[in-house]
């Protein structure tokens, strides 16, 4: 891992590729397996029922748009498409992340572990399987926050004109956040730092979480890659963890 004195340079960009190169570590690779397979199975199916049903959403969708804004169309057409896989893909990949929170929680665990040599007292598939109760109740503070903010984001679409210009925007730079929170949260939660103080310290280098999530959130959207896209972003999450957070909120 870099040294301290380097850790500010390093940006979202740099953890997110980072993630694909620690997801096959050895040793590591055990604890993929089972995020991988629901990832796979959630988001691989919704996507493929998502594309044969695009071609009579879209159609349906731009018959909202008055006459007058007709002449955007050729705009508007391909912001309706990235709004409705913005959207989709977001809210299946939170729903994969509930189902396998305990599992994402076990790797980011793990490969802290490995990255400090240090691992946490109470690891293992025992401690995971103890620890699900209070998992659950971490995700649903994180539905909690998530979901106020998106249906206000949701209510912009039904603004004519307006609503398919600005709110695919807003929704893009929302996912990134949420994403960041998301997968950021699974090496602070096994540290038991709490929800509002994880978000506070993910403030504080907002811009490199920013880059970080509108990285996962894009390739959340791209077919194939967006079935391994939960461990490789538990893992660069947790590398951003052990250089930037660990020392100021850890249990050592």
């Amino acid at each position: 891992m870099p040294v301290e004195k380097s850790v500010s340079s390093l940006n979202g960009i740099h953890y997110f590729a980072e993630g694909w190169k620690l997801v096959r570590l050895p040793g590591i690779r055990r604890y993929v397996i089972i995020p991988l397979l629901v990832n796979i199975l959630l988001l691989g199916g919704a996507f493929i029922w998502l594309f044969h049903r695009l071609g009579q959403w879209i159609p349906q969708l731009m018959a909202h748009i008055p006459d007058w804004l007709q002449w955007l169309s050729y705009l508007l057409w391909p912001l309706s498409v990235i709004s409705i896989v913005l959207v989709f893909s977001y809210f299946f990949s939170t729903i994969a992340n509930l189902i396998a929170a305990p599992f994402c929680g076990l790797l980011a665990e793990q490969l802290e572990g490995r990255l400090t040599g240090k691992p946490l007292p109470d690891s293992g598939w025992v401690a995971m399987f103890k620890d699900i109760p209070r998992i659950m109740k971490r995700e649903m503070q994180k539905l909690g926050y998530y979901l106020p903010r998106a249906l206000g984001l949701l209510l912009l679409y039904f603004i004519p004109g307006f609503g398919q210009t600005v709110a695919p925007v807003l929704w893009f730079l929302f996912s990134a956040w949420m994403l960041s929170i998301q997968y950021c949260d699974y090496p602070f939660d096994n540290h038991k730092v709490s929800f509002q103080q994880m978000r506070h310290a993910l403030r504080r280098h907002k811009s490199a979480n920013m880059q970080f999530g509108a990285l996962v959130s894009l390739f959340t959207m791209i077919p194939i890659l967006n079935m391994a896209i939960m461990p490789v972003a538990v893992c660069g999450a947790t590398a951003m963890w052990v250089d930037r957070y660990r020392q100021h909120n850890g249990r050592h």
